[in-house]
């Protein structure tokens, strides 16, 4: 394929029962490009295995004293050359062609993956892992995909060459013939030795990167305490023994290489000293003996290629197991298992608006309303979100759906899930670029970014946008943010990102904790704005802010994985005692009054909480 064709407009289904399995995919999927390479470089070969042969012909006809045929040998060297650099220029551009497409085909497959799992992804996998998949995994998956091809036409030239040579002097030729296969398969016994050494050293080298990202994204908590040393000591001794493992990674392959070099140098040796002694016995002629020493020292360079394909295999099968594990993930784990409650849907038809329900914990969502739910766990909070946005965690085992108007999320396909409810977690991710890029998104076009902006309450963060702008301009919308938004406090990329989920107006909206860097005075406003625009939409927010329940048509209490009650704010805060100590922040053991328990300093939290209601 040619490069211009990238990217792929259908990267396929990979084959992720092994990495075997996955190499071999990839193989099939660009067998055009592979066959074209073997070709190109079947000729590139030919042609250098017949050099020998032409400078046997120009040396008999010197000793022979015959111009023509020296002449004759003179053409033939040219033309050789000539078809040489064709099919060496042509192999290198279809070798690389491929190793790019099966790059970019992996990438692909990664980053679609990527976007199906979301957040799930790195609850899964270890995002360190991850950057090691998608760019060091991927660079050697592609190395495999280019060096079959030259390891096909140096099979190829490797036989006929040998052949060739039993043909044409029969005697030498048996020493070749039976030296090959020793020089070829010289290798694996090294072999596992260097694979458990190459896993090794990509093991320690994806703990180290995992390391890393973890530090740089907590640089500014680690700053804050005074732990930049403690966590570069770390990973200062997490890159030495990366680099202890590369070392004898090395060594092995310098072992195998030497083998590789030493072992048809002694063939060669061989070759040469019975093929002088034929030749001094007068049974060959001296063009003859030139011919077959130019063909075994030919035979070292495509023996080259079975080293390369041995080194290629050791390093890209690891990495295919983790590309292809990663690849296996789904974002729902529930399968089939949700029976009668998966309805049916087609692309073609609009999903139709209708209560949010999830049966493993009985939560209900009116469809239109604003509903708030209260968990006393915040893990189970995040955990929930997810599931209300159709994901469900890493050993749910046989949990039924999350049902829309009956309709189960899971088995919708995941354009459809997406385009209808928008999960935004508690710690949302801001990409570099502009204020409008940022904004950009996937929207119903009902709600613009300055309503969206006003509701969330981001006039602060226009204005210090506007004060760092770039250009004369002024524009917050075309001030740059910076990576994750690191330029920006916690409250304000927060209220970024709210502003972000409010313009993709999407029919159910779910927000884990969106306020809650947010001072009070600002969260009251957000609440208040929220309820407005979100008018008629369906929104859940999971929070324990008494500003934001108050706002809330129907607030929901969920503990221990099931929904405890449900309520307004103000009813659940005078008749329920847990709900009551997650809100308020009491404990269960103070000492009751004359509507509950209440000690020290409770009154006056109660007190509040009811005026904020």
């Amino acid at each position: 394929m040619s490069l211009q064709a990238l990217p792929h407009a259908d990267p396929g289904v990979p084959d992720t029962r092994s990495g075997l399995r996955f190499l071999l995919w990839l193989e099939l999927r660009q067998i055009g490009g592979q066959v074209k390479a073997a070709l190109w470089g079947t000729l590139h070969m030919a042609a250098v295995a017949c050099f020998p042969a032409a400078v046997g012909i120009a040396v008999q006809a010197v000793v022979d004293g015959s111009g023509g045929r020296l002449a004759f040998a003179g053409g033939l060297i040219v033309a050789l050359g000539v078809v040489t650099a064709v099919g060496d220029t042509m192999l290198h551009r279809t070798a690389v062609t491929n190793w790019i497409a099966a790059a970019a085909r992996v990438q692909l497959l990664l980053s679609r993956k990527t976007v199906e799992l979301g957040s799930l992804l790195t609850r899964r996998v270890a995002a360190g892992e991850v950057v090691a998949v998608s760019t060091g995994d991927v660079e050697k998956i592609g190395w495999f995909v280019e060096a079959l091809a030259r390891f096909a036409c140096s099979l190829l030239a490797t036989v006929g060459v040998t052949v060739a040579l039993l043909v044409y002097q029969p005697e030498l030729g048996l020493i070749v013939a039976a030296g090959v296969p020793v020089l070829a398969l010289s290798v694996l016994p090294l072999l596992p030795h260097a694979t458990r050494r190459a896993d090794e050293q990509r093991a320690k080298a994806g703990k180290a990167t995992e390391l890393a990202s973890d530090t740089v994204a907590g640089l500014r908590v680690l700053r804050g305490i005074g732990g930049e040393e403690l966590f570069l000591s770390r990973y200062r001794q997490a890159s030495q023994e990366v680099r202890g493992a590369a070392v004898r990674n090395a060594r092995m392959w310098a072992l195998i290489s030497a083998v590789q070099v030493a072992l048809p140098g002694l063939l060669l040796l061989a070759v040469t000293w019975y093929g002088a002694r034929l030749a001094l016995d007068g049974r060959i002629a001296v063009g003859e003996l030139v011919t077959v020493y130019g063909t075994v020292v030919f035979l070292l360079f495509p023996l080259r290629g079975f080293e390369e394909i041995a080194m290629a295999y050791s390093f890209s099968r690891p990495s295919a197991r983790r590309a292809a594990a990663v690849l296996a993930l789904r974002r729902d784990s529930a399968g089939d298992s949700t029976g009668d409650h998966r309805g049916t849907w087609t692309p073609a038809e609009r999903l139709p608006a209708g209560d949010l329900h999830d049966p493993l914990t009985g939560l209900l969502a009116t469809a239109g309303e604003l509903t708030a739910v209260v968990c006393g766990d915040p893990d189970a909070a995040g955990t929930l979100a997810d599931r209300l946005g159709g994901h469900s965690p890493s050993g749910a085992g046989d949990a039924p759906s999350v049902l829309l108007g009956g309709i189960a999320l899971d088995g919708l396909p995941l354009t459809a899930a997406r385009a209808t409810v928008l999960v935004q977690d508690k710690d949302p991710v801001l990409l570099s670029g502009t204020l409008t890029e940022l904004l950009d998104v996937p929207a119903s076009g009902h709600v613009t970014p300055a309503e969206a902006l006003a509701a969330a309450q981001c006039g602060d963060v226009l204005d210090a946008l506007a004060q760092a702008s770039v250009d004369d301009s002024g524009d917050p919308m075309r001030s740059p943010i910076t990576e994750r938004g690191r330029s920006l406090s916690g409250g304000q990329r927060q209220r970024l990102a709210l502003a972000r989920s409010l313009v993709a107006d999407p029919e159910v909206l779910v927000l884990d904790e969106p306020t809650s860097a947010v001072d009070t005075h600002t969260e009251a406003r957000i609440a208040q704005g929220l309820r407005a625009l979100r008018a008629g939409r369906t929104t859940v927010v999971l929070t324990s802010s008494p500003l934001l329940l108050d706002r809330a048509d129907r607030v929901v209490f969920v503990e221990d994985g099931t929904v405890r009650a449900s309520g307004t704010h103000r009813e659940l805060l005078r008749a329920d005692l847990g709900y009551r100590a997650v809100v308020t922040r009491e404990t269960e053991h103070e000492p009751e009054g004359p509507e509950g328990p209440r000690g020290p300093g409770q009154s006056a939290r109660l007190e509040k909480a009811e005026e904020t209601a």
